[in-house]
């Protein structure tokens, strides 16, 4: 309820407030399975903090313009009152939405969303977003700081009851099988979890952000990304929070500004999808699209599964099924081997990532896959080919990360836990595993997947 334009200037009118939240299906990409139960969460949340002002959170689902029109008849209400979203679907829908209220003659307002500045502000001279990162971060951090948040209203004026669906009724958690343990377990959605994460991190956390971040066995991310996803806490909020840290403490600049960095990145990746609304479909680099990617519907399972052989992979896509987030070190790992190793088309990937992820970003998602894929903006080169046995030994070094995530190589020696193909026999029957069947061989070989990857990006550049 904090930093929510609309919600605050509605309630400043001093008149009765009804909140309506309206699930649109045909209004952008349907959220996958994970956003879909931390959806429930968040809207019971939502609902809870309302009531505990004095207000009602009415649920109803359709065609928006048309439910918020019909919802705005039917109670009475003087104006309708809506944060943007700079995504192209949904400014059809504030389009058709406003116009129908004129017609009904019920006032209007939108509000800025949930970024740090409207796409309009950062373009090049002909009029087009930027595709590069480090001038457009050059270009944002040079108009300031954002505007303050806003505070939550501390009273709603409550209004007539209206009838809304029933939340269990929308079906967005699992039942059988219910396999949203591990999100239960790693999550507790809302706002006020979201504000005291960020509080954590602010204080304890950040300290060590520049050296922890990048490393999957240790506690060195905020946490924040589905808080972020969900608007239970706003990009200006992190900022000014942030910007305060570092103002009453400066030895926590490095990594307040590194941080701030990877809230710049997912606003360059909105900025995006603002530009190119097909992004999760199209490659934002053309030639690209005759790239000869390979159906590989076994090898794809087995990166699904977290059975593709190598650990620092295997671990990061079963936390992933297990807590709806993966580790960023590791997504770049678990990408690349999919779009280089496997040739498997990156959008195979992104789908995967869609659905099981509970911070799946329309922006940061497809403009991430393109990235690692070296056919989106500000593209990773494409000769840069991760190998998954170094980037374990590297940044999980005594195989924490990989212990907890694949139990059956607990007992493997940490010189061996990202190499088992290379253990002796004795070795391997020591640590119990038995490759190939407590724990699969890799399913391609490094050196030879690399080689071919170069040759296929080689092939296509020519074209």
């Amino acid at each position: 309820m904090s930093d929510h334009p609309a919600l605050h200037a509605a309630a400043k009118t001093g008149a009765p407030v009804l909140c309506l939240f309206v699930v649109d299906d045909t209004a952008g990409r349907a959220p996958g399975a994970a956003t879909r139960w931390w959806l429930a969460q968040s809207l019971r949340s939502l609902g809870a903090a309302i009531a505990a002002r004095g207000g009602s959170l009415v649920l109803r689902k359709g065609p928006a313009a048309k439910v918020i029109g019909e919802f705005a008849r039917e109670s009475g209400a003087r104006a309708v009152y809506w944060n943007e979203i700079a995504q192209a679907p949904h400014r059809a829908v504030e389009s058709q939405l406003a116009a129908m209220l004129a017609r009904l003659g019920i006032g209007s307002q939108s509000f800025p969303g949930d970024l740090l500045v409207p796409p309009s502000v950062i373009r090049t001279k002909d009029g087009r977003g930027l595709r590069v990162f480090t001038p457009f971060w050059r270009r944002l951090l040079s108009l300031g700081d954002p505007p303050k948040p806003l505070p939550a209203p501390k009273q709603l004026r409550p209004a007539p009851n209206i009838a809304g669906d029933v939340l269990e009724s929308w079906r967005l958690e699992p039942s059988k099988p219910d396999w949203a343990g591990g999100l239960r377990e790693a999550w507790t959605p809302g706002e006020a979890s979201a504000r005291a994460r960020l509080r954590d991190f602010l204080s304890h956390t950040v300290r060590r952000y520049v050296g922890d971040r990048d490393r999957p066995d240790r506690d060195g991310t905020s946490g924040l990304s589905p808080h972020l996803r969900f608007g239970e806490l706003s990009p200006r909020q992190i900022w000014h929070a942030a910007r305060f840290a570092t103002d009453d403490d400066p030895a926590l600049g490095p990594g307040i500004a590194k941080f701030l960095s990877e809230l710049g990145w997912r606003e360059f990746c909105r900025h995006l999808l603002h530009d190119h609304p097909n992004l999760a479909t199209a490659n934002l680099q053309t030639n690209f699209d005759g790239f000869p990617w390979k159906r590989d519907a076994k090898a794809l399972a087995a990166w699904q599964r977290g059975r593709t052989g190598y650990p620092i992979v295997d671990a990061g896509l079963r936390e992933l099924w297990h807590t709806g987030v993966m580790h960023n070190r590791v997504r770049m790992v678990v990408a690349s081997f999919l779009v280089k190793h496997l040739l498997i088309d990156w959008r195979e990937g992104e789908a995967w990532f869609w659905d099981t992820l509970v911070d799946a970003d329309a922006g940061s998602n497809p403009a991430n896959w393109q990235w690692v894929a070296g056919c989106g903006a500000d593209a990773a080169p494409y000769f840069r080919v991760f190998n998954p046995q170094l980037q374990g030994e590297k940044f999980d070094p005594d195989g924490t990360y990989v212990r907890r995530w694949v139990p059956e190589l607990e007992d493997m020696p940490a010189r061996l836990i990202h190499r088992p193909w290379q253990a002796t026999p004795i070795e391997l029957a020591s640590a119990g595993i038995t490759l190939g069947k407590t724990y699969p061989q890799p399913i391609v070989d490094h050196a030879k997947g690399r080689e071919r990857a170069l040759a296929a990006y080689t092939t296509i550049r020519k074209g």
